[in-house]
C-alpha cells in the first residue's frame, strides 16, 4: 500500500499544475455553463450571444483563481490578464464555431454541444496559458 501511495503522490506532484488548472477550470467552466443555461434556456438569449457572455465570466474567474491558487504569480498582472484573456478568446472562438456547426447546421441541442466543447477547450487553454500567460518573466 505504501508504494501505491508514493506513486499517487509522485503523479500528483508531477501533474499538480495541470490538476489544479483543471479544478480551477471546472469552477470557471461551471460558472460559464450555469450562466449559459440561464441566459439561453431560461431567458431565451440566442446561444451564440449567451456563449460570449458566459465565457467572459468564466475567463475572468479562472484568471484570478489561477493567479492566487495555481501559478501564484503576482507580477505583470495586466500583461498576464491580457494574455490569459486572448487565450480565452481563442477558446471562445473555438466554442462558438463548434456551437454554430453542431447546433445551427447539424441540429444538436446547444447545451449538449456547449458541454462537449468544455473538455477540448480546457486542454488547449491549459497548454497556451502555461507557456504564455503564466510563464516566468524576468524582471529587468
Amino acid at each position: 500500500m505504501t508504494k501505491i501511495k508514493q506513486l499517487i503522490k509522485k503523479q500528483f506532484e508531477n501533474n499538480r499544475q495541470f490538476l489544479t488548472y483543471a479544478a480551477i477550470g471546472a469552477v470557471g467552466a461551471g460558472l460559464d455553463f450555469i450562466i449559459f443555461i440561464v441566459l439561453n434556456q431560461k431567458l431565451g438569449v440566442y446561444h451564440l450571444y449567451a456563449n460570449i457572455i458566459s465565457t467572459m465570466a468564466g475567463i475572468t474567474t479562472s484568471f484570478f483563481l489561477n493567479i492566487f491558487y495555481n501559478f501564484r504569480v503576482r507580477d505583470f498582472l495586466w500583461q498576464r490578464f491580457l494574455s490569459f484573456y486572448a487565450v480565452g478568446l481563442l477558446g471562445l472562438l473555438l466554442t462558438s464555431g463548434l456551437l454554430y456547426l453542431f447546433t445551427d447546421l447539424l441540429g444538436f441541442h446547444p447545451v449538449i454541444v456547449k458541454l462537449g466543447t468544455l473538455i477540448v477547450v480546457l486542454i488547449v487553454q491549459f497548454t497556451l496559458n502555461k507557456y504564455i500567460s503564466f510563464r516566468y518573466i524576468p524582471k529587468s
